[in-house]
């Protein structure tokens, strides 16, 4: 094989998992990081791979679409998720980190690899990087909040289009702070236990729609000038569904189901908080990204049943990311069809999730070392979960960044039986992740893949 060296612009989820893979499989990589000089607005910790929205990387149940990604990511023995599983904390069947040891571990493994040069610097021009460090591939890996001098460099050498939309980040509450005369420990569908990995806020009627109002009627953070806020849906900052209907967000992170209290009726409205770590010293409001200002959000959050006293150890905010357009810039292998040996990898190829980042990754690492071996390039089943990622950014009519999600794998049919029974939905994506394990394996035993 070849020794050749690759240079990876970035440490953050997909950054160390892309040059971790390549490290164990003895490709020298210089992996090129600027927070330790200068963090941007949303980074908080020193290490890689920070996640700064929430600290959950989805579900873990096998025969979840988020659970069949993690599986196969596995396979490549993603640093990652092994990583994650280390840091975990309780969140049923999500996997959740508390996120300094989880920054921690892989920083560790990253710094300590000998196969791997950290340098800190700030990136601008990757082919003069790739020349400056004597490095014969170069992997973009600067996730949503790509630096200007990159943004800058991509816009003018790749891409002429749009190159953003915002995401939003939730507000962290100190747990000593919290009434718990006024909460409660509950996961969904279970029964009321002090153990369990959600503390609950109930809201009547009245209480949830006085809520909403202040979340109206509060003012919020301005993008910036000649931008207008294209936020991905599946993480709209609350503030948004209250402006889009006063239901909105009891049908969605304020949904009341399998949240009873067995002496009472179904609550109106509810505001789950979950763990930041162990100790439960701190508690993340779930689904609470938002775009009020900070004044506000300490006044309208104080609302919350419990919350009268509440001290914030970070407020929620909003952010830029970036991504491209994948189907018009990159060939399948993620790399651009104007720099054969430019890679892109992570959100800003419009994927969206932690997971989902690491996981591009990891497809872009393999297929690489497969380039570095002289062996064929071949498309990855759309049947599996990181072959249906792609697929979905590479074929897409309209870029929108998303996450895995079992509406991007072909559809699967059931029988007569099936159809009556009530559980054909959890039925329909068994089978699903069935079918993708067993496609997953014939297709890298047969590609060579390891």
């Amino acid at each position: 094989m070849k020794k050749n060296r690759v240079l990876v612009i970035g440490a953050g989820l997909a950054g160390v998992d892309a040059s971790y893979f390549l490290a164990q499989n003895g490709i020298e990589v210089v992996l090129l990081e600027n927070k330790m000089l200068q963090k941007n607005p949303s980074q908080k910790l020193d290490g890689f791979a920070e996640l700064v929205c929430t600290n959950s990387l989805k579900s873990k149940d096998p025969s979840s679409a988020h659970g069949l990604l993690k599986t196969e990511m596995q396979h490549f023995n993603s640093l990652v998720v092994s990583c994650a599983y280390e840091a975990s904390v309780p969140a049923g069947d999500a996997l959740a980190v508390n996120r300094e040891d989880f920054s921690n571990l892989i920083t560790s493994k990253i710094s300590e690899h000998e196969n791997i040069t950290v340098v800190q610097k700030e990136g601008s021009d990757p082919l003069e990087h790739a020349k400056e460090y004597e490095c014969d591939y170069t992997i973009i890996a600067t996730g949503p909040l790509t630096t200007d001098k990159i943004s800058s460099w991509i816009q003018t050498e790749l891409s002429q289009d749009d190159f953003y939309f915002y995401d939003a980040i939730a507000p962290v509450v100190d747990a000593e702070s919290l009434d718990y005369s006024k909460l409660y420990f509950k996961d969904r569908h279970k029964e009321i236990d002090e153990s369990a990995d959600y503390l609950n806020a109930a809201m009547n009627e009245e209480q949830y729609y006085e809520f909403i109002d202040a979340m109206v009627a509060a003012p919020k953070v301005e993008p910036k000038d000649f931008e207008e806020y294209k936020f991905f849906e599946a993480c709209l900052p609350i503030d948004l569904m209250a402006e889009r209907g006063r239901d909105t967000a009891r049908f969605s992170c304020m949904k009341p189901i399998g949240l009873g209290l067995a002496e009472q009726k179904r609550p109106f409205a509810v505001v789950q908080l979950r763990k930041e770590n162990l100790l439960g010293s701190a508690f993340n409001l779930v689904g609470f990204q938002t775009r009020l200002k900070y004044p506000d959000q300490k006044r309208i959050f104080s609302m919350i049943p419990g919350f009268a006293n509440a001290e914030f150890i970070h407020l929620g905010s909003v952010h830029r990311n970036s991504f491209l357009n994948a189907r018009k810039l990159l060939n399948w292998d993620m790399s651009t069809q104007k720099y054969p040996n430019l890679y892109f990898a992570g959100q800003i190829t419009g994927v969206e999730g932690y997971s989902e980042s690491a996981s591009s990754g990891l497809y872009v690492a393999v297929n690489l070392l497969k380039k570095i071996k002289d062996q064929e390039f071949k498309k990855w089943p759309v049947e599996t979960a990181m072959g249906a990622l792609i697929n979905y950014i590479m074929t897409s009519e309209k870029p929108a960044p998303s996450n895995i999600n079992f509406g991007l794998l072909p559809t699967i049919k059931l029988n007569k039986e099936q159809r009556k029974d009530k559980k054909r939905k959890r039925i329909k994506k068994q089978l699903a992740a069935a079918r993708a394990n067993e496609v997953f394996a014939d297709f890298v035993a047969q590609a060579g893949i390891n």
